[in-house]
């Protein structure tokens, strides 16, 4: 049989056996037309002249990027909202003697990572709109029954129930992220969305400094008036959530059939066939762990998020020590997480302009190690360990970002990136496990532990990170020599394979290149 490939730059014929391309057949040829096919320039921009990309990534760009990201901040407000409740009567309440309250963290967690991969393939199925907006729903009522816990065994059901709602939400966002946006442009939506965390952290300063004076209304201290009012935001967000929320390009009905195309052109360019008809089995999400590259995302991800949550989670509690009261303690970790946003947009937007993600992640990560250092070895002097809390969060907040979308969307078609997200982040989750209980009330004031313990995280991170990049370079290398001993004839590896075998293939295809 013979295959003809018409993408309006060559047209080519290629002897094979048995092999099944997609396509039309006539007789014993086959064609495969790609996605601009038609064309005589080869360029997908000439096929669909009625359609202007700024404008169209404009219209992407609100419709997106600041749902997932408003919806991401609610959500993470819910994870964290128990930092800001503990400093007002929540041990005292429910008696979280001990470690019993770093216990209560770290229960969120294990259904969190469990169900990270088996939500990733709901989502396929129920579409993001009707998906995410469930298990946003689910958690903002959960948070809100969180506050009418009555003792430790009530916290501890909870925080499961939360972490079992929240676990397919954010691998859900960055899955959907990176069905959008080719890999040159979207670290700053990526940035930008991430960066809700921080913001959630200075929002939930400030907002508990407020809700925590109802304290005494209608018999309820302050922390209980924090789950229950931030829980009633997260359900009627997760409302409106059903009516805005986007699904993926080929779906959107509010984008032109024109636009759609156009939209998975670009993309087509850029990665490849997303595959997204394809069934998502547990087979072919086992296939994706073939690729050894697959172990150094979740690698990263595992070590910036330690120092990551370790700041998120226990910075109000490290501020306290100063000698700070409670008010002013949650106003103060207002502007480590507010710098943190800022250093995280301005890194992603000079990561985008730059095309390089390496070199952008690795100055971030190293002056959190920096501030590590500074933090734990420096006592009684909170000047200067109040600026390291600024270093330390603003580093690790702009290279967990880079982490993300620098493995996800070099990862090619729906399988390989939804096994792939899910997989990142579930593993990188078991940092939220291990910074609950890095920072133990035994260690105040100092919590020599939990900053060495941010420490080696951190390292880790970095050495994940050289890793990956030496990976991907190297495979990169060694496709550009097989590209160039196919044009001079003397192997034909790439020019065997089917079009559909290269879009089965995704980021595997001989003929990708990864993003550095």
């Amino acid at each position: 049989m013979t295959l003809v490939k018409i993408d309006g730059m060559s047209t080519s014929s290629i002897k094979t056996s048995s092999e099944k391309a997609s396509g039309s057949q006539c007789g014993d040829v086959q064609v495969v037309v790609t996605p601009w096919a038609g064309t005589t320039t080869g360029d997908y921009r000439s096929a669909y002249p009625n359609v202007n990309e700024a404008k169209l990534l404009r219209k992407i760009d609100l419709k997106v990027v600041p749902v997932i990201s408003l919806l991401y901040l609610l959500a993470f407000l819910d994870r964290v909202n128990v930092s800001n409740a503990v400093l007002f009567d929540l041990k005292q309440d429910l008696h979280l003697t001990g470690d019993r309250f770093n216990i209560a963290l770290v229960v969120f967690f294990i259904p969190y990572i469990a169900f990270e991969i088996p939500s990733n393939m709901l989502l396929k199925r129920f579409k993001p709109h009707i998906w995410l907006p469930s298990c946003m729903l689910v958690f903002g009522l959960i948070t809100i029954l969180q506050g009418f816990a009555q003792n430790f065994s009530g916290l501890i059901a909870a925080r499961f129930f939360l972490g079992l709602a929240e676990s397919g939400f954010f691998p859900g966002c960055c899955y959907m992220i990176s069905m959008w946006y080719r890999r040159e442009e979207a670290q700053k939506r990526f940035s930008l969305f991430y960066s809700s965390t921080t913001l959630a952290g200075a929002f939930g300063g400030l907002l508990a400094s407020a809700i925590g004076k109802m304290d005494g209304i209608r018999g309820y201290h302050g922390w209980r008036w924090i789950f229950i009012l931030e829980g009633i935001l997260t359900a009627v967000g997760a409302a409106l959530a059903y009516l805005v929320l986007p699904d993926f390009p080929e779906d959107a009905d509010w984008l032109a059939d024109d636009e759609k195309e156009y939209v998975k052109a670009r993309l087509y360019e850029d990665v490849g066939h997303s595959r997204s008809h394809d069934p998502l089995t547990i087979k072919s999400a086992l296939a994706v762990f073939k690729d050894v590259k697959i172990i150094f995302g979740p690698l990263m991800y595992l070590g910036i998020l330690v120092p990551s949550y370790s700041c998120t989670y226990f910075a109000p509690t490290i501020i306290q020590t100063f000698g700070h009261s409670t008010i002013t303690t949650q106003l103060l970790s207002v502007p480590p997480a507010l710098c943190a946003s800022i250093t995280t947009m301005a890194v992603a937007v000079a990561s985008d302009r730059a095309g390089r993600r390496f070199a952008f992640l690795l100055p971030g990560a190293l002056c959190a190690l920096a501030a590590f250092v500074v933090l734990l070895v420096v006592h009684d002097a909170p000047g200067a360990q109040y600026a390291m809390l600024f270093v330390a969060e603003s580093g690790a907040a702009a290279a967990s970002p880079i982490v993300l979308c620098w493995f996800e969307t070099n990862l090619g078609n729906h399988h390989r990136r939804a096994v792939g997200v899910a997989t990142q982040i579930g593993f990188g989750n078991i940092g939220g496990i291990i910074a609950a209980y890095s920072f133990l009330a035994k260690d105040s004031p100092r919590y020599v532990p939990g900053f060495s313990i941010s420490l080696a995280f951190t390292a880790l991170a970095i050495l994940a990170a050289c890793g990956y990049y030496l990976a991907i370079v190297a495979e990169n290398r060694r496709r550009d020599r097989l590209a160039w001993q196919e044009e001079a004839g003397v192997v034909g590896t790439a020019a065997t394979l089917s079009l559909e075998e290269k879009e089965r293939l995704g980021d595997l295809n001989p003929e990708y290149r990864y993003y550095t």
